[in-house]
């Protein structure tokens, strides 16, 4: 029976191998696309009823100016490099969520949250965008697909995921609201791995510039964030994230191919 389960596993890791843009990663997403952004929709619109969406419409208006030019580019991008397929079905939504904790997410399908406290970090919209770009770019790698295809693997075995996903109806809940960063507990947000955090550290560096912003900002960002960290102690934002330095030092090592894209597009 063990070895039945390790080849249904096999199996399925072989035909679910994907690869992801501009980084070239493999990556195991055994769960379709249309089943993610059915579990995505349902989690967002819960949490959009447990919180108080912002009132601030300036704030607002201008994090959803952000997002639609960063994804606007990143549409762009794909459809060049004939990638649509990663998109299909996405319908992009930005809240701003009256929250003053430093925080941002995005789950499967391009739907996305940032937290008041955060925007004064960000000082303005290339700031934004960096956040932006980098909860943008866990959709487009399909990191909350492959955390949750590893997840059901481990826990279900060799159980087909398709059979899993139907019939394992209070697993699979519990499972997409960890794959998609949100623990039981409204608000709390739980880290990806650090190969996730850096490849969207990366992907949002490049679609930023891709959008017009100026990828400088984002080693900048991080230097805000960590003063801000010194200052009142760790924010839940960063409790969850790789070190603030170390990101910074990954970002000015990538940055001229981030500058290229940007001089292009600008």
């Amino acid at each position: 029976m063990k070895i039945i389960g390790y080849s249904l596993i096999t199996l399925i890791i072989v035909v679910a191998c994907n690869t992801v843009p501009l980084t070239g990663r493999k990556q195991f997403t055994a769960i379709p696309t249309s089943q993610m952004l059915t579990l995505s929709n349902q989690s967002y619109n819960q949490v959009l009823k447990q919180v108080d969406v912002s009132a601030n419409s300036s704030a607002v208006r201008e994090l959803r100016q952000v997002g639609n030019r960063v994804t606007d580019a990143v549409e762009r991008y794909l459809q060049l490099i004939g990638r649509e397929e990663l998109i299909d079905g996405y319908q992009w939504e930005y809240n701003l969520i009256e929250n003053e904790e430093l925080n941002a997410w995005c789950m499967p399908g391009g739907k996305i949250a940032f937290y008041e406290g955060i925007l004064p970090i960000c000082e303005d919209k290339n700031g934004i965008a960096v956040v932006m770009s980098h909860e943008i770019s866990h959709a487009i790698a399909k990191h909350g697909n492959e955390r949750m295809s590893q997840q059901l693997a481990l826990q279900l075995g060799g159980m087909a995921l398709s059979e899993a996903l139907q019939k394992k109806s209070e697993t699979t809940v519990q499972l997409a609201m960890t794959a998609f960063g949100l623990g039981a507990q409204l608000g709390v947000v739980l880290p990806y791995s650090r190969s996730h955090e850096k490849e969207a550290d990366e992907l949002g560096l490049y679609f930023m510039a891709m959008a017009g912003f100026d990828p400088q900002e984002a080693p900048e960002f991080w230097k805000r964030m960590q003063a801000e960290s010194s200052a009142r102690g760790t924010p839940e934002f960063l409790s969850t994230h790789p070190n603030p330095q170390k990101r910074i030092n990954h970002l000015e090592r990538i940055m001229p191919k981030a500058m290229d894209y940007y001089v292009i597009n600008k």
